[in-house]
C-alpha cells in the first residue's frame, strides 16, 4: 500500500501551490499530489493569466488576500529571475457613457478605501496628480492604486488606440499578467526538490471512518494510506467533497477564451488588459440582422449584451497574438471534459470589442482563424474562495477560486498550508473558511451582496 502524510487531490494551480507552501515554508516532505491529468492541464492553463488587487468589498478580505498573493508572486519572481514574466501593465476599464462616470468613480473609490492603493483622478486641470505610464515589461517600482481619467483628450493622449467615444478610463495599477505554466512549473520543481511526489490517478473514495481520514482509493484500485486529505479538485470540488459526505456550497460556470492573430495591430503590444465597461448592442449590418432574427438559436445576438468584453496582447513584442474574452452567457453547468465550445463566441467577442477598439472593425467578415478553448469557474454564491478545514478531522479544502485562481494561488496555497501545519493564520483567514455560512450575520449579508468582482 502507498503511504503519504498528506494527500492533495488535484494538481491545478491551487493544489500545486498548497504542496509548494507545505514543503517549502513548513518543511513537510511526505506529500503526494494526485491527479488523473498532467499538472495545470484542466483549467489552470485555460486562464487569461491576469492578476489584480483591485477588488470590491464587503470588507477588505479579498484585497488583503490578493495583496498577499501578489507579494508572494513578486518574491518568487525575484528569486527565479522573473522566470514567469510577471508584468505590471494593469487593467484599463473604459466607458463611453458619460452618465456612468459617477458610478465608476464610486466603484473605483471602494478598493482604494479597502487597501488596494490610492485613487488618483486626472481631469487635465492644474493640480492634477502626475500619471506614470506602465512599462511593457517588469513589475518593480510601479505605482499602486489606480488612475482615473475623466478627460477624453487625456485618455486619447495615453491610449490613442481607444475609441474617441471613451469618456472615462480607470487604470488599476497593481495588476497585469504572467505565464501560468512557468509559475506552476517553478512551484512544482521547488516542491519536488523537497520531496513532494506526483501520482497519476483519480480519487474515487475516501475512508473517513472514526471521523478522520484514513485511506484513499483510486479508480484503478490502488489504495493510499494517509492522515490528511486536501480537496483541491478545481471544477470537481463538489463531487470530491461528497466522497467525505460533505456538500460544498459551490457551482461551476463555463468560461471561454479566443486567441487570434492581430495583423492590423488593433491591440498594441504594450497595451494593458483592456475592458469595455458598457453594455451594448452588437454592430450587425441590416442583412445580418435579418438573418439572425430568422433563427431562434441566433436571435439573442440582436439583444443588448452585458458589459465586460476584454482583450490583451499575448506573447512578446515579436508576437501578433491577442486574447479575446466576453462572458455574455454566464450560467451554471455541470463540468464536462472536454468543455463544450460556443461556435458564435469568437464572432460575438470580436464585435463586442469594436466599440472600444475601432480597428477591430477591419476584422469583421475577414478575421484571422480563431483558436478557442475554455474552462470552468468554480464559485461560491458570493464569489469568495473556500480555504481551510472541513467538518471531517484532517480534511481540508482549497477551491472555489472562480476566475481568479492563478492570481490568488500563492496566498491561497500559503493559507491552506498554514491551516494544515497549525501555523499562525492571517487576519483574512476566517473570511474563507467553510464555517462562515454558519454565521447568521454572514448569511444575512449574502442577501444584499453587491459586486462580486468577477470579470
Amino acid at each position: 500500500m502507498i503511504k503519504s502524510d498528506i494527500l492533495i487531490c488535484g494538481a491545478g494551480i491551487a493544489g500545486v501551490s498548497a504542496a509548494y507552501h507545505l514543503a517549502v515554508q513548513h518543511g513537510i516532505r511526505d506529500i503526494l499530489l494526485v491527479d488523473e491529468r498532467p499538472p495545470l492541464s484542466l483549467t489552470s492553463d485555460k486562464s487569461t493569466e491576469c492578476y489584480r488587487n483591485w477588488w470590491p468589498g464587503p470588507g477588505d478580505d479579498m484585497v488583503a488576500l490578493m495583496n498577499r498573493s501578489i507579494d508572494r508572486m513578486e518574491a518568487l519572481a525575484e528569486e527565479s529571475g522573473n522566470l514567469f514574466h510577471l508584468n505590471r501593465r494593469g487593467y484599463l476599464y473604459v466607458t463611453g457613457d458619460q452618465a456612468s462616470i459617477p458610478a465608476l468613480l464610486a466603484a473605483a473609490q471602494e478598493p482604494a478605501n479597502l487597501g488596494a492603493g490610492p485613487l488618483r483622478v486626472h481631469r487635465e486641470e492644474p493640480g492634477d496628480p502626475e500619471y506614470h505610464p506602465a512599462p511593457a515589461e517588469g513589475y518593480q517600482d510601479q505605482p499602486t492604486g489606480a488612475d482615473l481619467f475623466l478627460d477624453p483628450e487625456l485618455i486619447h493622449k495615453y491610449f490613442p488606440y481607444l475609441s474617441r467615444k471613451a469618456a472615462a478610463a480607470l487604470h488599476a495599477r497593481r495588476a497585469g499578467w504572467f505565464s501560468a505554466q512557468q509559475l506552476g512549473a517553478y512551484l512544482l520543481d521547488e516542491a519536488g526538490k523537497r520531496g513532494v511526489r506526483r501520482l497519476e490517478g483519480r480519487v474515487v473514495a475516501v475512508d473517513a471512518g472514526g471521523g478522520h481520514v484514513n485511506k484513499v482509493r483510486l479508480a484503478d484500485g490502488r489504495r493510499i494510506e494517509t492522515g490528511c486529505f486536501v480537496n483541491a479538485a478545481g471544477p470537481f470540488l463538489k463531487p470530491v467533497g461528497r466522497l467525505l459526505g460533505i456538500e460544498l456550497p459551490v457551482f461551476t460556470e463555463l468560461h471561454l477564451k479566443v486567441a487570434m492573430r492581430d495583423p492590423l495591430g488593433a491591440v498594441p503590444r504594450s497595451a494593458p488588459l483592456l475592458i469595455w465597461n458598457d453594455s451594448q448592442v452588437l454592430p450587425w449590418s441590416s442583412e445580418e440582422r435579418e438573418l439572425l432574427a430568422e433563427d431562434e438559436a441566433t436571435r439573442w445576438l440582436l439583444e443588448e449584451m452585458p458589459a465586460g468584453a476584454h482583450t490583451r496582447p499575448e506573447g512578446g513584442s515579436d508576437s501578433d497574438i491577442i486574447l479575446l474574452l466576453w462572458e455574455y452567457h454566464v450560467r451554471e453547468v455541470e463540468p464536462v471534459i472536454p468543455v463544450p465550445l460556443d461556435q458564435m463566441y469568437p464572432e460575438a467577442a470580436l464585435r463586442g470589442l469594436v466599440a472600444m477598439l475601432p480597428a477591430f472593425q477591419g476584422y469583421i467578415g475577414k478575421a484571422p482563424r480563431p483558436i478557442m478553448d475554455g474552462g470552468y469557474y468554480t464559485k461560491t454564491r458570493e464569489n469568495r474562495p473556500l480555504i481551510g478545514p472541513l467538518p471531517v478531522d484532517s480534511a481540508y479544502v482549497i477551491g472555489a477560486l472562480s476566475g481568479y485562481g492563478l492570481m490568488a494561488s500563492c496566498a491561497s496555497g500559503e493559507l491552506l498550508a498554514a491551516h494544515v501545519a497549525g501555523a499562525d493564520l492571517p487576519s483574512y483567514a476566517p473570511a474563507f473558511r467553510l464555517e462562515r455560512y454558519q454565521d447568521p450575520e454572514y448569511t444575512r449579508l449574502l442577501e444584499s451582496w453587491g459586486d462580486s468582482g468577477q470579470l
